[in-house]
């Protein structure tokens, strides 16, 4: 979807920014390798790695700006350092910054939150939006480009995310950009899979809805696997004969259901203990990679009964 929605630079904007936000600057030095190379200017990741500090913290930002820094000392400093900043306006930064995130949002940012806090308040518009969205060498729906990226690789920022793809979509973004930029975002979470990905799982694709990958971890006595599941991709209703399976949630975020009973959502660190005969599903969520190791013992007539797939309807239910 990124390569339909996205021009070059702005998925290369995404990705450095979401590769930042994780802290992975192993990632995002490949990510800043490939922008530049598809045009994005010094200066322009400059700001969006400053930017950083404002919603990941400075040693996420610090950290990202030093491997740029190294990067471009690799590549001689021969890349477009791209446009500076305008002076910044006079006058005072509050007020300044008020008037820019009133346009940027579309209406008077104020609530209980802000008098409960009112200093809060004063650092987003002063130095935020009066400072650093001042800028003007990269634009404002790059900027909150940018900042979905940002928030989609943090857990625990729903509304903060949910405030910026709206504040995205206000100044410019289309719903099939935004979701490119969330898809971007799941992806370079994606490569950090702990066991790494394996190969297609192409053996059992009958058996699934979407892509996955196996990573086969023993070659005798207990059986285990590391299984990834891209977002949206679940595999069929099925059933353990003789013998269950224990699920190790590794990474991102899914789902377990057993015929009858309400999905579970799962998250890194759960534990799903599946007894035999029991006819259940697991995969990923619709907004998130998914990775579980599978475990299980062999049993002399084990075998898995693969059935009817879940269906849109039934998954598309779950948030």
């Amino acid at each position: 979807m990124a390569n339909d929605v996205l021009n070059t630079k702005q998925k290369a904007i995404a990705t450095v920014a979401s590769y930042a936000a994780r802290g992975d600057q192993a990632g995002l030095r490949q990510a800043l390798i490939e922008g530049l190379d598809a045009g994005v200017t010094v200066n322009e990741f400059k700001e969006i790695l400053v930017q950083a500090y404002a919603y990941c913290g400075f040693p996420r930002s610090l950290n990202a700006l030093s491997t740029l820094m190294k990067v471009e000392e690799e590549r001689g400093n021969k890349d477009e350092q791209g446009k500076l900043p305008s002076a910044k306006p006079q006058g005072n930064s509050l007020d300044y910054g008020t008037e820019n995130q009133t346009k940027l949002v579309g209406a008077l940012v104020q609530g209980a939150l802000f008098e409960f806090a009112p200093a809060i308040d004063e650092y987003l518009k002063a130095h935020l939006f009066g400072d650093i969205f001042a800028r003007d060498n990269v634009d404002w729906q790059t900027r909150e480009l940018a900042t979905i990226a940002m928030l989609a690789s943090i857990n625990g920022v729903d509304s903060q995310l949910n405030s910026h793809i709206n504040v995205g979509k206000y100044n410019g973004l289309t719903d099939d950009q935004v979701a490119a930029i969330l898809d971007i975002a799941s992806q370079t979470g994606a490569q950090n899979v702990l066991f790494g990905f394996g190969q297609d799982n192409e053996a059992y694709a009958r058996c699934f809805t979407g892509k996955s990958y196996l990573q086969p971890l023993t070659n005798g006595g207990v059986n285990m696997a590391n299984v990834t599941f891209e977002p949206k991709c679940r595999n069929n209703w099925h059933i353990h004969h003789k013998s269950g399976q224990i699920l190790l949630v590794v990474s991102g975020r899914g789902y377990y259901q057993e015929w009858g009973k309400p999905a579970q959502e799962l998250k890194a660190g759960d534990v799903v203990n599946i007894p035999e005969g029991v006819k259940h599903w697991h995969g990923a969520a619709k907004d998130s990679w998914f990775t579980h190791i599978a475990a299980s013992v062999p049993v002399e007539g084990g075998s898995t009964e693969w059935l009817e797939v879940v269906s849109d309807e039934e998954y598309y239910k779950l948030k």
